[in-house]
């Protein structure tokens, strides 16, 4: 198999999202696995809608996720040229010609062939126009959009994923590759940049399989090397959508939960193939028993408990050093190993941290109660059962019991209502800052 060359387009009109975030990562993996070469491409022709802001924050995303790639992003806006080529090219052979038709004409054709039981198809009416009506029409101030002319003949590719796939041409309208103020569609840049860019393997999602049925002409009318294909089953959620009102997520909220790198990747590789879903340390471990064989042809759910599952998995066996590295905390070992079987995020170490180490001024409900709870307090070096020891005699000399005896406790030696477990952060805090905020001392 010739050495695979990959690329990921994204469109920079907003933030990178876990579909898409899949297919960059998919498409890294299979690099990875057969020693091939990924790029990173910016699909930003259409120049209203791409922003730099949104450039730069995948790239940094991308980076976050550890989804490198080879040289410079290759940006479509500095290849209009290439384009121009490319439609005379296709001009030349017969393969591209104008259309005059308004948007309002072109609704009104398909209504007219929906109306009759008939596929809305474009009906090469253009293709009959003389020189002297075209040259009518742009004296009036008309500019054509140029259409691709499809061969008639089946379009037939073995796909990595989805197998044998065959679509028929005559079933399709010819796609209009190029609008009438001259920007080449995505349709036709795609096919430029991957033959120029010699990418040999096109990975993506299914939506994209008719693209990819017109993509196979638009490559061998140019003359390139038609490359092998992998169309992936789109991501859905429980109730069947995938967006980001719907809970699909973008990266950036991801991180700012806390999530890891790890575990989305991890999440986001596996999830739809045979493989169960667990967590890998690393892309190269990910990559270990990639195969596009163990994809389904069945929609993928995204399930965003089982990412913040397995984000707690990953929290639970890191090192110390890892984790003083993400908070930016001199963590302690005997810290730690206390605190990261009670995390759900890495934002919560820091939370930890600062009850701990932090001067905290407790809210006392019943000074009376904690007042008497703090002479209580075990004597000597304290350990994991010191907070049993400690709740039982406070239950045996005041009676109570449940949220009336635990509640109070809680709300003195933390400040608030619900977070860490007690039993860890009172060995934690150690026995003179528990009886300074039992006592309502900012300790």
């Amino acid at each position: 198999m010739t050495t695979p060359r990959l690329r990921f387009a994204p469109s920079p009109t907003g933030y990178l999202h876990v579909g898409n975030v899949r297919t960059a990562l998919i498409n890294v993996l299979f690099a990875k696995k057969t020693g091939g070469t990924f790029f990173l491409r910016m699909d930003d022709t259409d120049t209203e809608r791409s922003r730099p802001e949104f450039e730069a924050a995948i790239i940094e995303d991308m980076q976050w996720l550890g989804l490198t790639w080879e040289g410079e992003p290759v940006r479509q806006c500095e290849r209009f040229d290439r384009y121009d080529e490319a439609k005379q090219k296709l001009v030349d052979a017969g393969r591209l010609y104008p259309c005059y038709e308004t948007a309002e004409e072109l609704d009104f054709k398909r209504k007219m062939l929906s109306g009759r039981g008939k596929p809305p198809i474009y009906d090469r009416a253009a293709l009959s126009l003389t020189d002297e009506q075209k040259a009518a029409y742009e004296a009036e101030g008309k500019q054509p959009h140029w259409r691709f002319k499809l061969d008639d003949d089946a379009i037939v590719w073995n796909d990595m994923v989805r197998g044998e796939c065959s679509l028929q041409a005559t079933h399709m309208s010819d796609p209009v590759l190029i609008r009438a103020d001259g920007v080449p569609l995505y349709t036709l840049s795609s096919v430029v940049d991957d033959i120029d860019m010699d990418i040999t393997h096109i990975v993506r999602g299914e939506d994209h399989v008719s693209n990819s049925a017109v993509q196979i002409q638009i490559f061998e009318a140019l003359g390139g090397k038609v490359p092998s294909f992998a169309h992936m089953a789109l991501l859905t959620t429980k109730d069947g959508k995938l967006s980001k009102r719907e809970g699909g997520g973008d990266i950036r909220s991801l991180r700012e939960q806390g999530i890891a790198p790890e575990a989305i990747n991890s999440l986001l590789g596996m999830i739809g193939t045979s493989h169960a879903v667990e967590l890998k340390p690393s892309l190269d471990a990910l990559a270990e028993n990639f195969d596009f064989s163990t994809f389904s042809r069945s929609a993928a759910q995204y399930d965003e408990d089982e990412l913040h599952r397995l984000n707690t998995k990953l929290l639970h066996v890191m090192s110390l050093a890892e984790a003083a590295e993400k908070t930016g905390l001199a963590l302690t070992e005997p810290f730690w190993h206390a605190v990261r079987e009670n995390i759900e995020s890495i934002d919560d170490v820091a939370e930890w941290w600062a009850m701990v180490h932090e001067p905290l001024t407790p809210q006392i409900d019943d000074a009376e109660y904690c007042t008497k709870a703090a002479t209580l307090l075990p004597d000597g070096e304290w350990d994991a059962d010191s907070w049993k020891h400690f709740t039982d005699a406070v239950k045996q000399a005041t009676g109570r019991k449940g949220k009336e005896l635990f509640m109070p406790l809680r709300l003195a030696l933390t400040g608030r209502s619900n977070g860490p477990d007690l039993p860890t952060m009172f060995q934690l805090l150690g026995r003179e800052k528990v009886e300074q905020r039992l006592n309502g001392k900012a300790a």
